[in-house]
C-alpha cells in the first residue's frame, strides 16, 4: 500500500494555498478597493492555514476510521502451452496497474531463467510450484497481490497454490490443443510429437482441467481484450471497489 510522505501534503497544502489566496486577495480588493491590503491579507491567511492544513492531513493519516484495506489477491493463470495464458496475464496486469494498487507479474519463463535447472516431471513441477506458492505469499504479506501464469497441469499444485494463498482466483485459459498447435510459432508441439521433449503437457503429458476455477476464458471463442476485460471486472467487482 501507498502512504502520504510530508512533501507530499505540502506540495498538496501549497497548490491549495495558491487557488485560495488568490480568491481572498480578489475578494478583499472588490470590497476595500484596497490592493496592499488584499495582498497582506491573502499572504497572512496563506502562511497560517498551510500550517493548519499539513497538521490537518497528517493527524487523518493516523486516523484508521473510514480506510478500507485492500486485501492482496492471486490471479493464477492455468491451461495447456500457447492457450493464451501469459498474453492475457500481461494484458490484465497493465490494466490493473492502472488502478494504483501495488501488483506484481509472475511468469514460469521468467522464473525458468532464474532457476533453468526446474525439472518437468510431475513431482519436479509440484515442488517448483510449492516454491511459487512460498514466493506470492511473501508477497502478500507486504500487501502486494499478483497475476501469476503457469501451466500447472495438475490438480494437486494448484490445490496446494489454493491453501498457501490468500484470495487465489484461478483463471482457465481454454483452448482447443489444435489451437495451441497453429498458435505455436517456435514449433514446440511438433518437437513433443517427435519425442524431442518430453513431459510436455498436451502431448507426452497429461492436463487436468480445473473443476472449480473462478473465471473462464475460451480463447478459441473470445479476444484478448475481451477475455482481459472480463477479468479486469471480475477483480473490480471483487476486490477493488
Amino acid at each position: 500500500m501507498y502512504r502520504e510522505t510530508n512533501k507530499r501534503s505540502i506540495v498538496k497544502g501549497i497548490s491549495w494555498r495558491l487557488i485560495a489566496t488568490g480568491t481572498t486577495v480578489i475578494i478583499i480588493y472588490i470590497f476595500f478597493g484596497r490592493l496592499d491590503l488584499a495582498i497582506a491579507a491573502g499572504l497572512i491567511e496563506s502562511v497560517l492555514k498551510i500550517g493548519l492544513y499539513w497538521a490537518h492531513e497528517r493527524a487523518w493519516f493516523k486516523i484508521r476510521w473510514g480506510k478500507k484495506r485492500i486485501e492482496p489477491f492471486n490471479l493464477w493463470f492455468t491451461g495447456l502451452p500457447l492457450s493464451g495464458k501469459t498474453t492475457i496475464a500481461d494484458a490484465v496486469y497493465k490494466e490493473l496497474e492502472k488502478l494504483d494498487i501495488p501488483i506484481e507479474r509472475i511468469d514460469s519463463k521468467d522464473i525458468r531463467d532464474i532457476a533453468p535447472n526446474i525439472g518437468f516431471t510431475r513431482e519436479d513441477r509440484n515442488r517448483h510450484m510449492h516454491r511459487i506458492g512460498h514466493l506470492i505469499k511473501t508477497l502478500q504479506n507486504n500487501s502486494i497481490s499478483t497475476v501469476a501464469s503457469f501451466v500447472s497441469p495438475y490438480k494437486e499444485s494448484r490445490k496446494a497454490i489454493r491453501g498457501m494463498v490468500k484470495n487465489n482466483i484461478v483463471v482457465y485459459v481454454k483452448a482447443d490443443i489444435e489451437s495451441c498447435k497453429q498458435r505455436d510459432y517456435k514449433g514446440a508441439y511438433e518437437k513433443a510429437i517427435k519425442g524431442e521433449y518430453q513431459n510436455f503437457t498436451g502431448v507426452n503429458d497429461t492436463y487436468e482441467e480445473p473443476q472449480h476455477a473462478e473465471i473462464i476464458v475460451d480463447t478459441d471463442k473470445l479476444s484478448i481484450e475481451e477475455s482481459t476485460q472480463i477479468i479486469v471486472n471480475y477483480i473490480k467487482k471483487n476486490y477493488v471497489k
